[in-house]
C-alpha cells in the first residue's frame, strides 16, 4: 500500500512517472485491410508508439460487443472483438509490449453492459432467472404506462425501456442498447472482481475504469431534478451511496493483490469529492481520477453548449486541481481523448497548428500528475467537421441532435455546433501518411471519413521534419523524464488574472522550472514574475528560435511556450 506523501511531495511510484498512450482501437491502424482498426495494427506501430517515449497503453474497450458505443457496450469481458482480432493475438500484443518496456491498461466498462451479454439476455426471460437481478429491473408506474421514474439517459434520451415480455423497465442511464448493471448485488460483484482477476493473471497493468462513480444508485431509485433535459437523475447515481464500499471491495479483494494501477472516469467531479476515493493511504480506492472540468473552458458543462473559451476558467481548474491534490493524492492529465473534440480545435488554432500544439502540449505536461496522451494528439490532428447528420457514428451525436430539435433548435444550427462539438471529430483514423487513406488501411474504403488535411497532417511528414509537433512531443518527455521536478515539484502560478498567458513554476529540491504559455496569437508583453531572473535559467524547450532567451522582458510570438529550467 502507498503510504502517504511526505511534505516535499515525494512518494516515487511507477505509475507516477508512466507516460500513457491512448489508443482508439477501431481507428488507430487496420492491419488486416478490412477497414477496421485492429490488434495487428496495433503491433505493427509498437515501435512508434514506444520512440514517443511513452511508458504505458490504454486501450479504450477491446471486448466482444456489438458496437453499438463502439466497445462500451461489452458482450463478453474475457474476449475480443472479433473485428479486432482474438485473445491469442491480444496475448501476442502483451507479450511485446511488455518485452518492449510498455505497460497495458485496459479499459474496464461496469457501469453497464450490452444488451448483447448473456446475463442480459437471461434476465429478461423471467423475474426469476437467477440473472435477473443483475440489473435494475422494474414496473411501471400507473398501471405500467410510464417508467419507473423520471430518469433520463446521459446521451440524450428516455432513461428506461419497456419489456413487453415481462411488463417491465429496464434502466440504462446510457444508450437504450447498454443496460445498467446492478452492484448492489452481490453476484454482480463477484463477477466484477473474476473479470479484474482474469485480465490482471494475464498480465495487464491496470485499468481506466468508465464512468465508475456511477455504479451505486440511490435505494428506491427516486425522481431526478424535473427540469433537466438529459442525465435527469444524475444526483441519484454520481457518487451514490455505496459506492466507497464497492470499490474498497474491489480493491481489498483484488487489486492490492497485484501490481497495478487504476484511473478511476469521474464526470462532474471535483477536488473535495475526488479526495474521498484518490487520498493516498490505507483507504485509497483509485489511484488516480478523469475529470471533465478542464474541458468545459469553451463550453458550460458539456461541448454542445458553446461558449468563448477562457483562459482565466482554464486556468482556474488546472490550478485548483494541482493545489487541492498535492501532498495527498495524484493528479491524471490530459487533454485529449475519444469523447472530447480535438484540442487544438477548440483551446489553439488551426492556422497555427503545430505552434499553439507545442504550446498545448507544455501547458499541460509540465504540470504535476501522469500524462495521458489521445492517439493523433502528437501530429496536431484537428476536427472532422462533418456537414451532414447522417455522416455522424455516434450514437451521442445522433440522440444530442434530437433533444436539441425537441428544444427548438433549427437543423443547421445544430450541424453547425456538431462541427466542433461532436466525438466524432476525435473518432477519425489515425494519419500516418499522405498515401491512400491517410496509409491507416489498405481497404477500399475505411470504417469512417479521415480528415482532409490528411496530405499535410501525418506522421511521415512529421517524422521528416525536425521542427515538427511529433518531434517536440518526443523533446518534451524526454525533459519530463530527465526531470524530477516536473514529475514531483510543487505548483505555483503566476498572473492569475491574465487573459492571455498561462505561467507557473515548479520546485523540487532546489531546482525550480518555469514554464510561460501564450493562448493568442496576438502579441503579449511578458515580464518575468519575481524571483525569477531568466539569464540565470536554461532554456530547456521552445516552439520558436530564441535571439535572446535570457531577456526578463519580451513580446510574445503567435502560441509561444518557453520552459526554463533552473
Amino acid at each position: 500500500m502507498v503510504i502517504l506523501l511526505s511534505a516535499q511531495g515525494l512518494n516515487k511510484h511507477w505509475y507516477k512517472e508512466m507516460v500513457v498512450y491512448q489508443i482508439w482501437p477501431r481507428s488507430f491502424c487496420d492491419g488486416n485491410g478490412d477497414g477496421i482498426g485492429d490488434l495487428k495494427g496495433i503491433i505493427s506501430k509498437l515501435d512508434y508508439i514506444k520512440s514517443l517515449g511513452v511508458t504505458a497503453i490504454w486501450f479504450s474497450p477491446l471486448f466482444k460487443s456489438p458496437q453499438k458505443d463502439y466497445g462500451y457496450d461489452v458482450a463478453d469481458y474475457r474476449d475480443i472483438a472479433p473485428e479486432y482480432g482474438t485473445l491469442e493475438e491480444f496475448k501476442e500484443l502483451l507479450e511485446l509490449a511488455h518485452s518492449k518496456g510498455l505497460k497495458i491498461i485496459m479499459d474496464l466498462v461496469v457501469n453497464h453492459s450490452s444488451d448483447q451479454h448473456e446475463w442480459f439476455k437471461e434476465s429478461r426471460k423471467s423475474e426469476d432467472n437467477p440473472y435477473h437481478d443483475y440489473y435494475f429491473w422494474r414496473k411501471g408506474r400507473k398501471g405500467g404506462k410510464k417508467p419507473p421514474n423520471n430518469w433520463l439517459s446521459s446521451f440524450p434520451g428516455p432513461g428506461w425501456e419497456y419489456d413487453e415480455k415481462l411488463d417491465k423497465y429496464y434502466l440504462h442511464v446510457f444508450a437504450v442498447e447498454q443496460p445498467d448493471l446492478n452492484h448492489d448485488n452481490p453476484k454482480v460483484r463477484e463477477e466484477i472482481k473474476d473479470i479484474l482477476r482474469f485480465w490482471l493473471d494475464l498480465g495487464v497493468d491496470g485499468f481506466r475504469e468508465d464512468v465508475i462513480t456511477y455504479i451505486s444508485k440511490k435505494d428506491g431509485l427516486p425522481n431526478g431534478f424535473p427540469l433537466m433535459p438529459a442525465a435527469r437523475g444524475i444526483e441519484n447515481y454520481a457518487n451514490g451511496p455505496r459506492i466507497h464500499e464497492f470499490l474498497s471491495e474491489y480493491k481489498n479483494d483484488v487489486l492490492k493483490h497485484y501490481d497495478c494501477v487504476t484511473i478511476g472516469e469521474a464526470p462532474m467531479m471535483r477536488p473535495k469529492v475526488a479526495l474521498n476515493y484518490i487520498t493516498e493511504g490505507p483507504d485509497q480506492e483509485l489511484n488516480m481520477m478523469f475529470h471533465f472540468q478542464h474541458m468545459e473552458a469553451d463550453c458550460l458543462f458539456i461541448e454542445w453548449v458553446r461558449r468563448p473559451f477562457n483562459l482565466r476558467k482554464l486556468k482556474k481548474v488546472f490550478t485548483n486541481w494541482q493545489n487541492k491534490l498535492y501532498g495527498k493524492a495524484w493528479n491524471a492529465l490530459y487533454i485529449e481523448n475519444h469523447d472530447h473534440p480535438r484540442i487544438i480545435s477548440r483551446y489553439g488554432s488551426e492556422k497555427y497548428r503545430v505552434e499553439s500544439g507545442k504550446m498545448l502540449a507544455t501547458m499541460y505536461i509540465c504540470q504535476r500528475g501522469t500524462p495521458f496522451i489521445y492517439q493523433g494528439q502528437e501530429i496536431g490532428m484537428t476536427n472532422l467537421e462533418l456537414p451532414e447528420l447522417e455522416m455522424y457514428a455516434d450514437v451521442a451525436t445522433q440522440n444530442t441532435y434530437k433533444l436539441f430539435r425537441k428544444l427548438g433548435f433549427k437543423h443547421d444550427k445544430i450541424m453547425d455546433i456538431a462541427k466542433t462539438a461532436a466525438r466524432d471529430n476525435a473518432r477519425s483514423p489515425v494519419q500516418w501518411n499522405d498515401q491512400k487513406n491517410a496509409g491507416f488501411t489498405t481497404a477500399d474504403k475505411p470504417w469512417f471519413y479521415i480528415n482532409k488535411n490528411y496530405t499535410e497532417v501525418n506522421v511521415e511528414a512529421a517524422e521528416k521534419d525536425e521542427n515538427s509537433l511529433l518531434h517536440y512531443y518526443r523533446k518534451l518527455l524526454k525533459l519530463r523524464k530527465e526531470n524530477p521536478v516536473i514529475i514531483y515539484g510543487d505548483y505555483k502560478e503566476h498572473y492569475k488574472r491574465s487573459k492571455t498567458l498561462y505561467v507557473y513554476e515548479r520546485n523540487l529540491n532546489g531546482k525550480r522550472l518555469l514554464t510561460i504559455n501564450s493562448f493568442t496569437e496576438k502579441p503579449v508583453k511578458f515580464k518575468a514574475p519575481k524571483g525569477f531572473d531568466l539569464s540565470k535559467g536554461e532554456l530547456a524547450l521552445s516552439n520558436y528560435p530564441v535571439d535572446n532567451p535570457g531577456a526578463n522582458e519580451f513580446i510574445t510570438k503567435p502560441y509561444e511556450t518557453r520552459t526554463y529550467l533552473f
